[in-house]
Formats: structure tokens, C-alpha cells, sequence
């Protein structure tokens, strides 16, 4: 390893320090990146959503799942299961008794001018 002198030192900075950003810029562009979505056959959906291969079939079949559909092959998208799984959360009895007690007062409002 060669000695470094004083004078050497500022310019060795500089180099550090674009090196530096460098390798910020690709961290960040590693981490930034958005992950591809992953396709998963039918057996690893199976063992995602914890439901039978054949009841999976029945769902993709009645269109009540989101499917990919190739030759015979069934694909699914992970994210898109996962949205499908979200999408099933009911409504809790005071989100029911809100909604309702809109509904009637949106309907009951007294009517003027008859």
C-alpha cells in the first residue's frame, strides 16, 4: 500500500465522496425498485389461502377469484390474492347501524311545498 501524503488527501476525499453517492444512488435504486409480481401455480395458492385445490377451481371457474388462465394451467398473481383476501372484511355492527340510519334519513326527510 503506497503512503499518502497531505497534499493527496483532499483529492482522495473527493473521490470517496463520489464513490459514495454512487453507491447511495444504486441502494436506492435496488430498494426503490418495484418487486415483479409473482406468479404461483394452483397448489402454492392453495397453501397461501389454506383452501382446497378443488375449492380454488370452483372459485376460479365462478369468477369469484382473480386468475390467470393459460392453456389449462391456472396462475395467480400473490398481490392480487392478497387483495382478494382484503376485499372479503365484513362491516362491524356500528359500521352496519351508520350505514342504515343513513339510509333512513336520506328517506325520510319531510317533503315541502305539497
Amino acid at each position: 500500500m503506497e503512503r499518502i501524503t497531505l497534499e493527496q488527501l483532499p483529492e482522495m476525499m473527493v473521490d470517496v465522496c463520489h464513490k459514495l453517492d454512487r453507491i447511495e444512488k444504486a441502494i436506492a435504486s435496488i430498494t426503490n425498485a418495484e418487486p415483479e409480481e409473482e406468479l404461483i401455480t394452483i397448489s402454492e395458492a392453495s397453501k397461501f389461502l389454506k383452501l382446497a385445490q378443488s375449492t380454488i377451481y370452483g372459485k376460479a371457474c365462478k369468477r369469484e377469484i382473480p386468475v390467470i388462465k393459460k392453456g389449462k394451467r391456472l396462475y395467480f398473481e400473490k398481490k392480487e390474492l392478497l387483495k382478494w383476501v382484503k376485499s372479503g372484511n365484513r362491516e362491524t355492527s356500528s359500521e352496519l347501524f351508520d350505514k342504515a340510519s343513513d339510509y333512513i334519513n336520506k328517506f325520510s326527510k319531510p317533503k315541502y311545498g305539497r
